[in-house]
């Protein structure tokens, strides 16, 4: 039986050229095709480091029509590298339909990992990072970004996403809207790039640093939100929330006996935590 060939996804930089690993750079001279997400952005890339393999564009475009010419190279034995423009393949990028389409033939997928946007901003961001989840990007919408947004209220996870020069504003605004006033943000601005910068503080005075300098809102960003506090009550996040939302409609006695009832929880204890809510 002939052998086949692999499908190696491989990591490039997300700014600074030198951000690509030896091995990154042996994958893409040696493979038979490239499948890069713009050849013309990888083909600067690819020149820098003088590797003159064989490019195709993959993108999201195309990849449902294009993955099956390449799970037939692959077959043939040619081993082809997967790259998008910036960082890791497949992280908010294209890629998925094809790896899935290879795992499902059998067919050997290897990874070659570098960097991504994602845990550059994470590491340094100084929110926790024993537990985080990656949204990718919020919805356009107002309503779809606000409904992601309150998906996440009471998450003990930091949450990171990817968001657009455009919108950077718009999210902000909508964060300090949807979420606690004193839940902590940190926006990364242009990692590894000359031009590379973090804020950290609530959503409302992100918004004031970016009125500081109108050139903060160029570049591309990474937004993390720090997980919700915890309260010491043991009360779970839900109830504690329905009270929240109950509190200023009606006297403290008759909010916690809807709660208590609705979870089968103490009367009492959710009482007190009305008192702490009217004087916050």
């Amino acid at each position: 039986m002939a052998k086949t060939g692999q499908l190696f996804i491989v990591a490039t930089p997300i700014g600074n050229l030198s951000d690509i690993t030896h091995r990154a750079i042996e994958v893409l001279n040696t493979v038979d095709i490239i499948a890069a997400e713009d050849t013309r952005h990888s083909g600067r890339l690819l020149q820098h480091y003088g590797i003159n393999t064989r490019l195709i564009a993959l993108h999201e475009h195309n990849e449902t029509q294009k993955k099956a010419w390449v799970i037939e190279q692959l077959k043939t034995g040619l081993d082809i590298a997967l790259i998008s423009d910036a960082g890791t393949p497949l992280i908010s990028d294209p890629g998925f339909p094809l790896v899935n389409s290879c795992r499902e033939s059998g067919l050997v997928v290897t990874p070659v990992p570098g960097a991504c946007a994602v845990v550059a901003a994470l590491c340094a961001s100084g929110l926790p990072t024993d537990a985080f989840q990656f949204c990718g990007f919020l919805p356009v919408k107002t309503l779809a970004k606000e409904n992601a947004l309150n998906a996440i209220q009471d998450t003990r996870k930091t949450s990171i996403f990817y968001e657009a020069p455009r919108r950077i504003r718009d999210t902000l605004a909508t964060i300090a809207r949807c979420l606690q006033a004193e839940r902590q943000i940190v926006v990364a601005k242009e990692l590894t790039k000359s031009f590379e910068q973090f804020f950290k503080g609530t959503a409302q005075q992100a918004l004031q640093w970016l009125d500081e300098e109108p050139q903060r809102e160029k570049g591309e960003f990474v937004l993390l939100i720090g997980p919700a506090e915890q309260n010491d009550s043991g009360i779970p996040p839900e109830a504690v929330k329905l009270l929240s939302s109950l509190t200023p409609l009606m006297p403290g006695k008759k909010a916690a006996a809807l709660v208590a009832e609705h979870y089968q929880l103490k009367k009492n204890e959710l009482y007190k935590l009305t008192l702490d809510l009217k004087s916050d």
